[in-house]
C-alpha cells in the first residue's frame, strides 16, 4: 500500500505512455516518453519529505458538507444572513403601539432634567410623565426617519453623524448632534 502512494506519479505516466504508444506508433515519441518517465522517476520526492498535506477525506456532495459537524464534532449555531434579523425586528416594532424606552429610566431622567433646571423638586403626574414619554419617542423616531433618508440619499445604508446634523439643520433646530 505504502509503495502504491509512493510510486503514483510514475503509474500516471505510465498509463499515458502505453495510451498514447497505442494512438501512435513513432518511434522517436516512444523515447521522448521514456527519458521524461526515467527523469520522473530519478527526480520522485521520498514520501512526505517537502512537506505538504495528508490525503483529506472528502465528502461527496456539499449537502453532505453542510450537514456535517464542524472540526470537533460541535456543530455551529444557526446564522441569519446579514439585515434579516433587522428587518424582522423592524416589521415587529411597526405593528406595536407600545413605548421603547422603559418608564423607569424615563422617569428618572426627566425628573433629574427638571432639578438641573428648576432647583427645586417638582411633582410630577404620572399622565404628564407618560405623555412627555410619548411624545419624546414620537420626535426620536421621526428624526430616525429623516435621518435614515440622509443616509440613504447619500447612498449608504448606515446613519452617521452628519446625517441627524443635517436633518436637524433642514427641520430648523439649532441643536448640534455628534460632537
Amino acid at each position: 500500500m505504502n509503495s502504491y502512494i509512493q510510486d503514483w506519479p510514475i503509474r500516471i505516466l505510465n498509463l499515458q505512455f502505453l495510451r498514447f504508444r497505442n494512438i501512435c506508433h513513432n518511434k522517436s515519441t516512444d523515447n521522448i516518453v521514456k527519458q521524461k518517465l526515467q527523469w520522473h522517476a530519478q527526480n520522485r520526492l521520498p514520501e512526505r519529505a517537502q512537506g505538504g498535506n495528508a490525503p483529506r477525506k472528502r465528502l461527496a456532495t456539499k449537502a453532505a458538507r453542510k450537514s456535517a459537524p464542524a472540526q470537533g464534532g460541535i456543530k455551529k449555531p444557526h446564522r441569519y444572513r446579514p439585515g434579516t434579523v433587522a428587518l424582522r425586528e423592524i416589521r415587529r416594532y411597526q405593528k406595536t403601539t407600545d413605548l421603547l424606552i422603559r418608564k423607569s429610566p424615563f422617569v428618572r431622567l426627566v425628573r433629574e432634567l427638571t432639578q438641573k433646571v428648576k432647583k427645586s423638586d417638582l411633582c410630577w403626574q404620572s399622565s404628564a410623565l407618560l405623555a412627555q414619554q410619548e411624545a419624546s419617542e414620537a420626535y426620536l423616531v421621526g428624526l430616525m426617519e429623516d435621518t435614515n433618508l440622509c443616509a440613504i440619499h447619500a447612498k449608504r445604508v448606515t446613519i452617521m453623524p452628519k446625517d441627524m446634523q443635517l436633518t436637524c439643520r433642514i427641520c430648523g433646530e439649532n441643536i448640534k448632534y455628534g460632537e
